[in-house]
């Protein structure tokens, strides 16, 4: 990407907004498009931020998860079956 083509993009870059029902929508630029079905919109002053929605970390998802209450059955610690090399 050259200089003048990412200073231009820091800069901004003029976009068509419109009417989707009774949704205000914008067409985003190819070379713009975000990843992905989702992203997180919000508000700062007079900005709109939009940003792609990132996959969560297993740290992140175990901690979302409800702990397991019942009890699980007894597993026999069996010997391992004899191999013959």
């Amino acid at each position: 990407m050259t200089y003048a083509k990412k200073s231009r993009e820091s800069e901004g870059r003029r976009v068509k907004l419109f009417k989707n029902g009774r949704n205000q929508a914008v067409r985003i630029p190819r070379g713009l498009e975000l990843p992905g079905e989702e992203a997180i919109l919000r508000k700062e002053g007079e900005r709109l931020i939009l940003e792609p929605v990132g996959r969560p970390d297993l740290h992140e998802l175990l901690k979302s998860l409800e702990p397991i209450e019942e009890d699980f059955p007894p597993i026999d610690d069996l010997p391992p079956e004899p191999v013959d090399l």
